[in-house]
Order: C-alpha cells, then structure tokens, then sequence
C-alpha cells in the first residue's frame, strides 16, 4: 500500500480574516450589551441634566412664531414635556387636564408646555389635538428621537424640568386633574 503524498494542504481561513470577524462578532456584542443596559436604566430620573435638543413643531402650533424650538432657548423657565399619541386612549383622559394647565400657566410665561407626538400620524395628530383644543407648542418625534433621549417606556409620560434644566419630576401614565400637574409646577416656579 502506498501513501499518496501530492494531496494539496488543507485550506482553512486565513488568519487576518478570522481576526477581523472576531472582532466585528466582540463589537456587536459590546453594542448589544450597552443597548441592553440602558434599556433596563427606565426613564431618565429626577436630578438628572437634560442633553439639548429640537423638537420641529407642527405649523400652527408653533412657539413664539418658530417652527422648532430648542430646550436650552427655554432656560430660565419650567419645561413641561408631555408624550402622547392619538391612540392613545390614557393621553385622552388627560388631554383636558393639560389644556386647563396650558391656560392657568401661559399668561405668566415662566412655564412652556411642549407636546411630543410619539408614533403617530401628522392626520391623526392634527385631528387629536383639534378635538381636545390644544394650543400649546406640539411637534412629532421624528425616528422617536426624544423617546430614546428621555427612555420612555410608553404614553403617556410628562417630564417637568427646571429652569437649569435639571429633571424634576417623571409622570408615568395620565394627569387627572389641574391641582396634581399645580402641586408639581408650583413649587418648582418658587426656587
């Protein structure tokens, strides 16, 4: 019996290849785990700076005669930012309340309320807040942007933040009445 030694050496993958898939395959991995922790931090939490941002608002809904408005053009004043849809049924519930809040507060001007619209239809939103008679500055989060800043886990949520910018308190779920969203902005309008 004879060994035929003219078989061609195996070929595996080069090395320079395995070594690049090993760290495509540990980059997707570090990725995932940081994506999987900051889901599990919740929303972002009272005392916590707010990172700027813009939020385009819907034409006729503008702020001060500006189609976008930017957080830190709001220093100096509370910030009251309500998430919601027009299917959501708990953003109807309170829709009337924020409306009452909205009047109580905007002749004053040291509160500005801002609607974010999350996951919905310009339509739908457009006839959502024509029904509840909002006028307060309201604009959609486009690619949920502002959801994802603020890691909401579901509408509606109210974050209210101080004239610093600093987090003060999260709403999870809807306003019942005009004295709970006073009880929250009164105090903060005094510091």
């Amino acid at each position: 019996m004879t060994e035929n030694t003219n078989t061609p050496p195996r070929r595996g993958i080069p090395l320079r290849t395995q070594i690049v898939i090993w760290i495509l395959l540990i980059g997707l991995l570090a990725i995932i785990a940081i994506e999987l922790n900051r889901s599990q931090r919740g929303t972002v939490q009272p005392g916590e700076a707010i990172r700027d941002f813009t939020l385009p608002l819907y034409s006729g809904y503008e702020y001060e005669g500006q189609n976008e408005i930017r957080l830190s053009d709001l220093r100096g004043k509370v910030v009251f930012i309500n998430f919601w849809a027009s299917w959501c049924k708990p953003c109807e519930q309170e829709a009337p309340e924020l409306v009452k809040a909205w009047e109580y507060y905007k002749p004053g001007g040291q509160v500005v309320f801002l609607g974010v619209d999350y996951v919905d239809t310009e339509p739908a939103a457009r006839i959502y807040m024509k029904k509840f008679k909002i006028t307060y500055p309201n604009g959609p989060d486009l690619g949920t942007r502002l959801a994802q800043l603020f890691r909401i886990k579901g509408v509606p949520e109210t974050y209210f933040i101080d004239q610093n910018g600093a987090l003060q308190y999260v709403q999870i779920g809807p306003f019942t009445s005009l004295q709970q969203i006073q009880s929250i902005i009164e105090p903060m309008l005094k510091k």
